[in-house]
């Protein structure tokens, strides 16, 4: 089984921490969601590592370890960041690619497939966010959880931190919050040490979400596209895969039953199972 090489990366004048599998094309290129970093796709990594498939997960810039995000709108940003990705991961293999991502991710892969210079063989958006978002944000920001930490009269040991943000992330993120690997969550409080990153992560989401109010032009779509989503998906809607099959018929849509929103984490081996077959077989969807 191929390693998983960690290693710094510079794309698109941002550098950022790569996790990378060699293996077989097409490589499948993974970006993640917001608040969330490239460490969300480590289940689902280990099992394309099996199934011998190339890989590469980035955190983007703002999350995880990447550099900061620089003043002005994010969304351009972050499109830079995924295209400087895929180039990066063509570069290596020599072949078109798969473009997965997870809620901002997933809208960051929709938004890839709109343009025509980028050497997709498909994407496979996992409940991308930008679609039907019923307060997520402030879902987030609501939460007594995120409020207490925010709240509490003296800095909070860095302990106690990560086990409040942890306990929310199990609660925000997943259907059955009790059944959240510990070593999934650690990985997610890795990035949230203290109430200054927490308020840095609300900060960005706040300059995001104007953003992603209209975010797609998906008439331009022309490569094929694997839609995922958990039936119980609190922070966006399963409602909002709609949206692209109504615009895109030729949409392959799996809706995941009993998952929530971070399906690659929950249902990691499902996601995999699907990211393999979409690899070996995209759909042939007419232009």
């Amino acid at each position: 089984m191929p390693p998983l090489i960690e290693h710094r990366l510079d794309l698109a004048g941002y550098t950022t921490r790569a996790l990378e599998l060699e293996g077989d094309t097409p490589a499948i290129v993974l970006l993640h969601g917001y608040a969330d970093s490239a460490d969300s796709w480590r289940r689902v990594l280990d099992l394309l590592a099996r199934a011998d498939r190339a890989a590469l997960a980035v955190d983007l810039p703002g999350f995880g370890v990447a550099d900061a995000l620089q003043e002005g709108p994010v969304l351009p940003q972050l499109d830079a960041v995924a295209a400087a990705a895929v180039a990066y991961a063509h570069e290596q293999t020599g072949a078109e690619l798969i473009l997965g991502g997870n809620s901002l991710g997933g809208a960051l892969a929709l938004r890839a497939a709109e343009r025509d210079d980028l050497p997709l063989a498909g994407i496979a958006p996992v409940a991308p966010a930008g679609l039907d978002m019923p307060g997520w944000f402030a879902i987030i920001e609501r939460d007594p959880i995120v409020r207490w930490v925010l709240a509490a009269p003296v800095p909070l040991p860095e302990q106690v931190l990560r086990t409040a943000v942890g306990e929310a992330y199990r609660q925000l993120a997943f259907a059955n919050p009790r059944k959240a690997a510990r070593e999934v969550v650690r990985a997610f409080t890795d990035h949230h040490r203290d109430r200054a990153s927490v308020n840095r992560i609300l900060a960005n989401g706040r300059r995001v979400l104007p953003e992603l109010e209209q975010p797609f032009r998906l008439d331009r779509i022309r490569c094929p596209v694997l839609l995922i989503w958990g039936d119980r998906d609190r922070m966006v809607t399963h409602r909002g895969a709609e949206v692209v099959t109504a615009a895109l018929p030729g949409t392959t849509y799996e809706l995941l039953e009993g998952v929530g929103h971070c399906a690659q984490v929950e249902a990691a081996e499902r996601v995999a199972e699907l990211l393999l077959d979409f690899a070996r077989h995209p759909s042939q969807r007419a232009a």
